[in-house]
Order: C-alpha cells, then structure tokens, then sequence
C-alpha cells in the first residue's frame, strides 16, 4: 500500500508515544517476567500510544499503515521489551485472519471499543487438538486446549484452530470465540518471552455452538476469497509477507536494544584479565561490536525489502493484476527462509554482547540477559524450523515442488493450478 503523508505523520507519533514510554516498559519488564503476562497497565499504555492500532481497518479507525511503517513500530516496542514487542506484533500481524473470515466477523472484531489488541490465534500449525461439527445454522466446537494463545488474555475474540470432517477427508477451521467463552490456562511457564502471557485456552463448557459466519474453512481464510468490506490494499498483501516481516522486525528490535544496553553498562567498565579500564576503549570490543552490527544491519536490510515487497504485492492485487502465482510462491517461501535468518542472526548478536559483558549479565534484573532468552525463543517458534524454511525454498530454486502439510505456511496453496491436458 502506498504511504501518505497522514499515514508517515501517525507513524512518527506513534514511534514517538512508544519511546516516550519506553523506559516505563523495561522497568517493569522484570515483574512482569515473574507474573507470566504483561500488566494490563501495560497493555493499556502500549493501546494509548497507538501500538495495537496499526494494522486495524481505516473503516472502524484503524491506522492501517504499511507493512514496512508496522515494521518500524514492532522494532521499536521490542527494543525495550521483547515481550511487548511480541504482543504488539501478534495483535498487528493477526489480523489477517479476521479479514479473511468475512464482513461479519470484521464487523464484529473491530465495531467494538476495546483496549489492547483485537483478535488471537491459537493452534493453526496445524491444528490437532480442537475438533468442529457442522451443525443447523453454525458449528459445535469441541475439544482442546488450544496451546500458544498469544494475545488471548488481552483480545476480545481468539481464533481458534479446529479440524473439521464431513465423510471426505479432515480440513481446517478457524472459529472465532468470544473472551467470555473461553478458560485460561496457568500453563505458560517457559525460558524467554515469559512476559507474553502465551497460555493455552480451553472452552468453559466440552461443547460450544457457535453460529455459521464465526466459522470458516481455513482455505478461505488464506486465500482472501471471501468478502470483508474492507478497501486498503493491505488486506490483499501476502498473509506470510505481512506477519513475517513483522516477526523479524521484532527480533531486530531485540537485539537493538541490547546494542544500546551494551553500551550503556560498558562506558567506563574495565575488562578482567587485561590493563583495560575502560571497556569501549578496547579493540576487542571494536572488533565485536562490528560483527554485531553486520549480522544486525544484514537482518534489517534483508527484512526491509521484504516488508516493501509485500505492500507492493498488496497494491498490485488490489489495482486487479495480481502478481504470478510461481512469484508469490517464491517471495513467499523466501519471506520464511529470511525471517529465520534474521531471528538467528539477530540471537547470535545478543549471543556476543552477552558473552562480552561479565557475569552480572546473568542477573534477572539485566536487560541483556532477557534479550538472550527472548531472541532465542523467536527462533523456536513453530514457524520458523531454519533447516526446513530452507529445504523449501531451495526445491522452489531447484525447480521442485516444496513440502505439502497443512497450516499457515504451506506453499502450495501459491502454486498455479496444474493444467490437465
């Protein structure tokens, strides 16, 4: 989508809302940690400085900035703190999800005022555990725990993952569920992004109904085939473009904040083992912090591009002339693959920062340690398996097919129909 002028203005007062208040959210990073979740003071704060507001439809007041402005604003939240970053960039990058559910089901996530994020999602990856029977008028839901509920806590609905079967094979359903509908589980006790508050969530009740339009084949979720009333041309940008671009994002704000951190501790801090008094002074530090900075600046440059392309892509399939099926197939594939580069570059640079500032960078109250553990866990995510990110995109370069599996980011769903001769 293209940038205008309003939209730069918002950017750069809400990039300026966000380090206004940056050093309140580091400050309570730490019992936010021990809590699980972030504080809904928090979740307050960041929704005031516009960070939940980015990717929301212009129609109900949504900012609806560009992939690449989202980008800026996810780094920015996550150089202060990764877990806040990682709830900025799901309630931004989810909403993808709703947008291709239908006008209801817009209508209902955004017509409403509420505080913090919009939607969640829960157990796309595939789903294995919910279970959804077409009914008269609607769905019964059953089944669970959804696990990895990013966002749940905070969003008054939660799109939850569901394998359907009429007699002809399994298939994917997302089912919109209202926060009241819904338990929370006290299960999110993990080694980074423990902020984050990713709990499972479970029905209240073994069986849930809910009506016809709440529910939706995820094919047509991914593939945008359903009318959402929605404009801009960032509801017909590439879904893995849009949220991985954003992912990356949040990793190269991660380690942005612990370059600065470094900085700040290591000013006048001598090194043990050497005549050196001040540790910025040292060639060691010079030469580190050079390697830090080209694994730092390749993940932005790299994730940049991919950020632009996807508004582009977004324009050109809302101007009526999508683009071809094998290069969307290819950038997306090649969205994946980088992000996972970026996520482990980004933690290899937290890596040497850490490892160059003494043993009181073990201590929970450190921000360099938090970034270690953050930036580790990005890499883990579920959608972000390096090796196989890359067998895929290397087959799609090899001329071959990719790996056909179900969820989010299959591949397949690009490729051209086969032509039947």
């Amino acid at each position: 989508m293209a940038e205008t002028s309003d939209s730069s203005a918002r950017l750069a007062t809400i990039l300026d809302n966000i380090r206004e208040i940056g050093p309140t959210l580091r400050s309570r990073a730490l019992d936010a940690e021990r809590a699980g979740r972030l504080s809904d003071e928090t979740i307050e704060d960041l929704d005031t400085a516009g960070a939940f507001n980015i990717g929301s439809p212009a129609e109900f007041g949504g900012d609806e900035l560009s992939v690449r402005q989202q980008l800026d604003v996810v780094s920015e939240v996550a150089k202060w703190d990764g877990s806040c970053g990682w709830s900025v960039w799901v309630g931004a990058s989810t909403n993808w999800i709703p947008a291709g559910s239908g006008a209801r089901v817009v209508d209902e996530v955004y017509g409403c005022d509420w505080v913090g994020p919009r939607v969640a999602g829960s157990s796309h990856f595939p789903a294995s555990r919910g279970r959804v029977k077409r009914v008269e008028h609607g769905w019964i839901v059953s089944g669970g725990p959804w696990t990895f509920g990013s966002d749940s806590l905070w969003a008054p609905y939660t799109n939850l993952g569901c394998i359907a079967d009429d007699g002809e094979g399994p298939y994917l359903v997302g089912v919109q569920v209202p926060f009241d509908q819904l338990l929370f589980l006290d299960d999110w006790q993990v080694a980074g992004m423990r902020a984050t508050g990713s709990v499972s969530v479970k029905l209240k009740e073994d069986e849930l109904f809910v009506p016809d339009y709440r529910g939706v084949v995820f094919s047509d979720v991914l593939g945008g085939t359903l009318d959402n009333g929605l404009n801009g041309s960032l509801w017909k940008a590439p879904s893995l473009g849009w949220a991985f671009s954003l992912m990356a994002g949040m990793s190269i704000g991660i380690a942005q904040g612990a370059v600065d951190r470094f900085l700040e501790r290591s000013a006048g801090r001598p090194i043990r083992g050497t005549s050196y008094t001040n540790q910025l002074e040292a060639p060691l530090t010079h030469l580190m912090l050079t390697e830090v900075h080209m694994k730092l600046q390749s993940a932005t440059l790299m994730t940049r591009a991919n950020a632009e392309e996807t508004d582009r892509l977004g324009t050109l399939a809302a101007a009526g002339t999508p683009a071809d099926p094998h290069y969307l197939q290819r950038f997306s594939a090649r969205v994946l693959a980088e992000t996972a580069y970026a996520a482990k570059w980004c933690a290899e640079a937290i890596e040497l920062l850490q490892r160059n500032s003494g043993s009181t960078a073990i201590m929970d109250f450190e921000p360099i340690q938090r970034a270690w553990r953050d930036a580790r866990v990005i890499t883990l995510h579920g959608a972000l398996n390096l090796e196989a990110l890359s067998e895929n995109h290397g087959r799609l370069m090899a001329g071959a097919q990719p790996h056909q599996f179900a969820g989010i980011t299959t591949l397949d769903r690009f490729a051209p129909a086969p032509v039947h001769k």
